[in-house]
């Protein structure tokens, strides 16, 4: 059997936060401890303008050691990092392709897609404007 490399970093990061998280339910007296979904295979990389990327900084490497794989392979540079915070994604240059939850090295991940929230669009309704004095209304 052959196994790449980054295969083997990447089963062996999934089995240590899967250890983690069974240590932390157990010292929280028992309670589930949710994991997060881990992608087997990569992202194909066409945009899902359903989906965004949302940051949780309190898993997120780039706080204190200086992961940088998602803002690397972010390719529309939606992802920065803020110093001693973590990451911040611009929800308007997101495409929800997915790739910044793929490379993502910790388990749960700190990276997920969910679905965007779109604003609700008010339309204006004429009879609802009140003219200025002098003005003709239609």
């Amino acid at each position: 059997m052959s196994i790449t490399r980054k295969e083997f970093f990447r089963q062996g990061f999934i089995s240590l936060g899967r250890t983690a998280l069974d240590i932390a339910g157990s010292l929280q007296g028992g309670e589930a401890v949710e994991a997060a979904v881990i992608p087997d295979t990569a992202p194909s990389g066409e945009p899902r303008p359903d989906l965004t990327a949302t940051a949780f900084n309190e898993r997120c490497l780039a706080r204190n050691c200086g992961c940088f794989a998602c803002v690397e392979r972010c390719l529309s540079q939606a992802i920065m990092v803020a110093a001693g915070e973590g990451i911040r994604i611009d929800e308007t240059r997101c495409s929800g392709c997915g790739t910044c939850e793929y490379v993502c090295p910790v388990n749960p991940k700190a990276v997920i897609l969910q679905p965007r929230i779109k604003p609700v669009e008010i339309p204006a309704m004429n009879a609802d404007i009140i003219p200025a004095k002098g003005e003709r209304t239609c």
